[in-house]
């Protein structure tokens, strides 16, 4: 890439994130070393090792830095905000001059080299990201993507396509990543408040938006979801569509849902899309696909036929409204989804009702963030009011701090459905094997996903006895 042509090596500290991996990724593809630094060892970062990118667990620059990265000339640094700024692999690469930007000035580099569909919002942008890059991808035009999560068709967060002029982009509004984007096509699902802790208010959340719509290239789209406290700043030669499940200049009609198949018309400017069926049938995905479908149609490659065959086919992120479970004739179901923010948990919830009516529903949550938590208790006790029965673990505090009096208590007092337990989540695997749940959903940005599996392999051959299932027939 013309920006980084100097260098011949890339050192990534934090590199065990989502988003940093599809970087080290497309670096390895363009020929470059990789090494990096990680607190923590996962699944993610074993799939790199493999790969090529030298993996270090150890925040010590002798153990961590190869001795072939550490010449400032030829080694550029990308780090994530996520990274301590006291880490002493940070404190090696600014004392030794190399040049040190942020992964999305990284992926900046790449926006600007191509013609990029960036996808931001409170919620939705990982999905809606997703969607857009399998349809580009079976498209005859292709795309480069990075996304926020790893699509289950290809098992990568990453999509090479050297020839293709498009790339997607999840655009992440957290430290104001995304002003350094500079998208063709910019869409944005939502703007609820969130990340306070950078931001202060929601005045400023908006405005951060509102400056990611500025940096639009010039005969480029802003596609923006109907209702949003957004005001845009648009450049010169830029175009304003709305889009909605029900209404706007993109939305679907004919929506068709029975017997655990969704199917919709997609509605565009130039005419519609007849029989879009949509592969994980969830209700959200239909405002999801009209999302990504309006980007795709207005990139001009978008094919009927394809788009058709990769919304059919497409198998969602990991931990997007995943199915661990879903035992035949009417039995246990185990779905694992990221929500972790009081809006996304309360559509999650309401979508899996909608899935599955008449069934009973536990939710167990894990908040993420101290702060978020401190933020929002209210709204996310509200959300989880609307289970049959909530199970509350204790707080994922990811980049965090404690914070004097917050704690799970603060949302779990205020949950309003009888049936509540608040529990460590190291109990929780052994509180769900006693417990006979009809439909588990479970729900957070942490790491209680890593215990899903386990539960699910305990239940596969336990039919449900009926205890708590078809509660209100």
């Amino acid at each position: 890439m013309n920006e980084n042509s100097i260098y011949r090596r890339v050192y990534f500290v934090g590199g065990g994130g989502i988003g940093m991996a599809a970087l080290e990724r497309y670096f390895l593809s363009q020929g470059l070393d990789v090494a990096a630094y990680d607190r923590t060892p996962s699944e993610l970062t074993a799939r790199l090792e493999q790969e090529g990118v030298a993996m270090c667990y150890d925040d010590d620059p002798d153990a961590a830095v190869p001795d072939a990265f550490r010449d400032p000339a030829d080694t550029l640094v990308v780090f994530t905000p996520a990274v301590p700024a006291g880490s002493a692999v940070m404190r090696f690469f600014a004392t030794a001059g190399h040049r040190m930007i942020k992964r999305a000035e990284a992926l900046g580099i790449v926006t600007r080299r191509s013609r990029a569909l960036c996808f931001a919002g409170t919620h939705g942008k990982t999905t809606t990201s997703a969607m857009a890059a399998h349809v580009l991808h079976t498209c005859t035009v292709g795309c480069n993507a990075f996304l926020g999560g790893i699509l289950r068709n290809c098992d990568s967060n990453l999509i090479l396509a050297p020839e293709s002029p498009w790339t997607v982009a999840e655009a992440d509004e957290y430290d104001r990543s995304f002003h350094r984007l500079q998208p063709h096509i910019a869409v944005i699902t939502a703007t609820d408040p969130d990340h306070l802790d950078i931001y202060g208010t929601e005045e400023a959340y908006l405005e951060s938006f509102a400056h990611f719509t500025e940096l639009i290239r010039p005969g480029g789209a802003l596609v923006a979801h109907t209702g949003l406290k957004l005001k845009p700043r648009l450049g010169a030669d830029v175009s304003v569509f709305s889009y909605s499940r029900n209404e706007g200049d993109f939305h679907a009609d004919r929506i068709r849902i029975a017997d655990g198949t969704i199917l919709f018309d997609f509605v565009h400017p130039g005419g519609r899309i007849a029989d879009i069926e949509l592969g994980v049938p969830v209700d959200i995905n239909i405002e999801n696909a009209v999302a990504a479908l309006a980007a795709c149609w207005l990139t001009g490659d978008l094919e009927p036929d394809a788009a058709r065959r990769a919304m059919a086919s497409f198998m969602g992120t990991e931990r997007r409204f995943q199915f661990l479970l879903k035992q035949p004739r009417g039995g246990r179901v185990i779905i694992d989804d990221y929500a972790h923010h009081p809006d996304e948990l309360r559509t999650s919830i309401a979508s899996v009702r909608a899935l599955y009516p008449n069934r009973h529903i536990t939710v167990a949550f894990q908040p993420h963030l101290y702060t978020r938590t401190r933020d929002f208790a209210t709204q996310f006790a509200d959300a989880l009011s609307a289970a049959d029965a909530v199970v509350l673990t204790d707080i994922y505090p990811a980049r965090e701090l404690p914070i004097p009096g917050v704690t799970s208590d603060i949302i779990f007092r205020d949950v309003r459905t009888d049936d509540k337990t608040l529990i460590h989540k190291d109990n929780l695997v052994d509180w769900l094997k006693n417990r006979n749940f009809d439909i588990l959903l479970a729900c957070g940005a942490g790491d209680m996903s890593l215990l899903l599996p386990q539960v699910a392999a305990y239940y596969t051959d336990k039919p449900l006895n009926g205890a708590e299932n078809a509660i209100n027939s």
